[in-house]
């Protein structure tokens, strides 16, 4: 079948309504306040930058069209998603910053009416934050979800959860998370995970300390949250029980790539600003730009922005195609990652003493895109599984005797 690169006049439109957006509307406030959403007011801010995105048009654009939202497929995304990552605030104001834009998809997929009614439709319209609670301290669930220890027990019509959650994004001020809790086998266990749908005034849940990372654009911050017998009905049940895994690659694939998605834009904001500066500057008799060696650190800027929206596009259109695009979204997670992080780094290096200064919003990009080769599952981990599944594959395809 033909592969169409162009995208519909729709999305492009949208597009260039993102850029303009952020260009006039969201990039001064993320300018004033170095990055820094708790600086500039958290919630505060965060609602009026999504009041401004939905005058401009621009909000939801994931969102299912039935809440408010403008429909897009994972493909159709890749660009807004750019544009709006431009600002570190960018994705904040349109509503598709993690962790809610995963929990939108998630809801989409696997709620009940009554649960997307309670809680997909005010996290879609920007009324309330969430969270995702499923990490935990050692030795419990991380980059192997397996090791899950947070448990659930049954007792006629109700759970009861008890657990320990860290590195919780936007659990401070959240409506409400989506736990992940054992419901049955024991940590280390495949299978026996269940999600449940907790609103955080929920007796026995507490939000503990933010824990100090290195990234600061994100509202609510990377919190501990406690559940000390926190107690729900059978209704607040996501899906199905002991089902939760699966479900958890229902979000995780497509929310690794709206990652790439956002902090590629991020990064082409850090090689546009090292262009400007080189085209510029003047040292050793020459623009900085004819320099060879300069020109060299710009050429592999462009070559891992091109193969990272060529690796993206690949997992978006199996993801779209309704396949578990397990090895793609891998590939393009990993190699965005540590690509995102070069561009950055070399557009530092392009600019001296600027930039790592904050006279240049690069110093204040390059700590933020550092922990996304940590975030959704580190470098290392997706190499392994990577290489797990093909060793197993040549494995099976040897000849019987």
């Amino acid at each position: 079948m033909p592969i169409d690169f162009e995208y519909s006049p729709r999305v492009a439109e949208l597009t260039e309504r993102t850029e303009k957006f952020i260009r006039e509307v969201v990039l001064p406030v993320e300018d004033e306040f170095g990055g820094d959403i708790a600086a500039a007011g958290s919630d505060e801010v965060r609602v009026r930058l999504q009041d401004a995105a939905k005058k401009a048009e621009v909000f939801a654009p994931h969102a299912p069209v039935e809440y408010g939202g403008l429909g897009l497929g994972m493909c159709d995304r890749a660009p807004v998603f750019e544009a709006a990552g431009y600002s570190l605030f960018g994705p904040l104001a349109l509503n598709i910053a993690a962790p809610d834009e995963g929990n939108v998809h998630l809801l989409a997929e696997v709620a009940s009416p009554d649960q997307k009614q309670r809680f997909l439709e005010p996290l879609a319209t920007g009324a309330v934050r969430s969270a995702f609670a499923m990490t935990e301290p050692a030795p419990g669930a991380g980059s192997d979800p397996a090791a899950l220890r947070t448990a659930a027990v049954r007792t006629g019509d109700q759970w009861s959860i008890t657990g320990h959650k860290w590195f919780i994004t936007g659990a401070d001020g959240a409506d409400f998370f989506i736990v992940m809790a054992r419901t049955s086998g024991e940590p280390g266990d495949r299978g026996g995970a269940t999600m449940f749908l907790v609103p955080a005034d929920t007796p026995g849940l507490k939000v503990g300390r933010h824990i100090t990372t290195s990234d600061r654009s994100m509202v609510g911050g990377h919190c501990e949250v406690f559940f000390d017998e926190v107690t729900v009905h059978e209704s607040a049940v996501l899906g199905a029980v002991d089902q939760g895994f699966a479900y958890a690659q229902v979000r995780l694939g497509p929310a690794r790539m709206t990652h790439v998605m956002r902090w590629l834009g991020a990064a082409r904001r850090a090689h546009d600003v090292a262009l400007t500066h080189i085209a510029r500057r003047e040292a050793f008799g020459s623009r900085v730009g004819d320099l060879g060696m300069a020109q060299q650190m710009i050429a592999d800027n462009e070559i891992d922005i091109a193969a990272t929206r060529a690796l993206l596009t690949h997992a978006c259109w199996e993801l779209d195609a309704g396949r578990t695009a397990a090895d793609s979204t891998s590939i393009a997670k990993t190699f965005a990652a540590e690509a995102i992080f070069r561009i950055v780094d070399r557009s530092g290096q392009l600019c001296g003493g600027l930039g790592v200064s904050d006279d240049l919003p690069i110093a204040r990009l390059a700590r933020e895109v550092r922990p996304f080769r940590v975030y959704d599952g580190p470098s290392e981990v997706h190499r392994w599984a990577i290489a797990k599944r093909r060793i197993s594959a040549a494995k099976r395809a040897l000849p019987k005797d």
